[in-house]
C-alpha cells in the first residue's frame, strides 16, 4: 500500500503560486480570501455531491458540510495537490461515509432491476404534451442520475472522477485514498456494469436498445419522478459561461458511450443563496475555523 505522500507525488499536479498565496491570506483571517476560496470550490464540489446523492436539495446540504470541512481544514493543506483536488478528497471522504441513503440505495436497486422498471409504462410514441423538449431533457437527466445510484458508492465515485470529471487514475487514487492499480480495477468494474446496462437498455447509447427518453416522460410524470412546474435538472442554474442543457445533449449525441451519456449534464452551479449563507457563517467570526 502506497503512502499518502507517494500517492500525492504520483498525482503530480501541485498548486500554483496564486493558490498558495490565497490560502495563506485565508489562514491569516482575511475574510475576502476565505470567500474567494469558497467561490473557487463551490460549483465543482456541488457537481460532485449532486452525482453522488442524486437530488439537488441533498447536494446543497452535502456541499455546505463539505465546504465547512474544507475551510476548517485549510491549515492542513500542504500543497500536495491543487486546492480543488485536495477539496475533492475531503468531499469524497464525506460522501462515501454519508449516512443518508438515496432511494436507489435504500431499496438496493440493481442496474438489471432498473432496466426492467424502465420497460414498464414505456409509451409507443414520443411525449407530445406541454414543454416536450424540456420534459424530455428532464427525464434524461433524472434517469442518468438514477443509473449512477445503482452502483455501490465506491464504484460510483470511481466512475464520476474518471469518466465525468476526467481526472487521471493517479489523481483519482489520491483523492479516494487508494492505489492507482486498485482504483483502476474499481473503475473497470463500474464501466463494465454501466456499459452493459446502457447497451441493452438506453437508446442514447445504442440505437437498437428499447428505451427512449421521450417515451418515458408520461410515466415519469405519473410516478412523480419529474415535476413539470419545477424541473430539478433541465432548468437548473449553470455556472456563468458554462455548458447548458442543449450543449450537453449535443455533445452526447456525437459520442454514444457510457461516459457521454452519463456526463451530458449541464455545468450546474451551486445555489447562490445557500453559498452566500455559508460564506456569511464562515466569515462571521462565530464559527470555529482555521484552527
Amino acid at each position: 500500500m502506497e503512502t499518502d505522500s507517494e500517492l500525492s507525488a504520483e498525482a503530480g499536479h501541485g498548486p500554483d503560486a496564486q493558490e498558495v498565496a490565497l490560502v495563506a491570506r485565508a489562514l491569516d483571517g482575511d475574510r475576502a480570501a476565505i470567500s474567494e476560496v469558497i467561490l473557487l470550490l463551490q460549483d465543482p464540489i456541488y457537481r460532485l455531491a449532486l452525482r453522488m446523492v442524486w437530488r439537488p436539495a441533498d447536494a446543497e446540504d452535502a456541499t455546505q458540510e463539505i465546504l465547512l470541512r474544507v475551510v476548517g481544514k485549510l491549515g492542513t493543506w500542504r500543497g500536495e495537490a491543487k486546492l480543488l483536488t485536495w477539496a475533492y478528497r475531503v468531499g469524497v471522504n464525506y460522501l462515501l461515509n454519508l449516512k443518508r441513503r438515496t432511494p436507489q440505495e435504500t431499496t438496493e436497486l440493481s442496474l438489471d432491476s432498473y432496466s426492467e422498471g424502465l420497460k414498464d409504462g414505456l409509451a409507443e410514441a414520443d411525449y407530445r404534451g406541454p414543454e416536450p423538449e424540456l420534459l424530455t431533457h428532464e427525464t434524461r437527466l433524472n434517469c442518468t442520475q438514477a443509473m449512477l445510484q445503482c452502483l455501490a458508492r465506491e464504484e460510483r465515485i470511481a466512475f464520476v472522477l474518471a469518466d465525468i470529471f476526467e481526472l487521471s487514475s493517479t489523481e483519482a487514487a489520491w483523492i479516494t485514498g487508494t492505489t492507482p492499480a486498485a482504483y483502476r480495477k474499481r473503475l473497470e468494474r463500474a464501466k463494465k456494469r454501466l456499459g452493459n446496462f446502457l447497451t441493452s437498455t438506453c437508446g442514447l447509447a445504442n440505437p437498437k436498445a428499447f428505451c427512449r427518453c421521450a417515451r418515458r416522460v408520461d410515466k415519469a410524470l405519473e410516478l412523480g419522478r419529474i415535476d413539470p412546474d419545477r424541473p430539478a435538472f433541465a432548468a437548473h442554474r449553470i455556472t456563468p459561461g458554462g455548458r447548458g442543457v442543449a450543449a450537453a445533449a449535443q455533445q452526447m449525441s456525437s459520442l454514444r458511450d457510457a461516459a457521454a451519456v452519463l456526463g451530458a449534464h449541464p455545468d450546474y452551479a451551486a445555489p447562490q443563496a445557500k453559498m452566500d449563507a455559508i460564506a456569511g457563517l464562515i466569515t462571521s467570526g462565530r464559527f470555529p475555523l482555521l484552527d
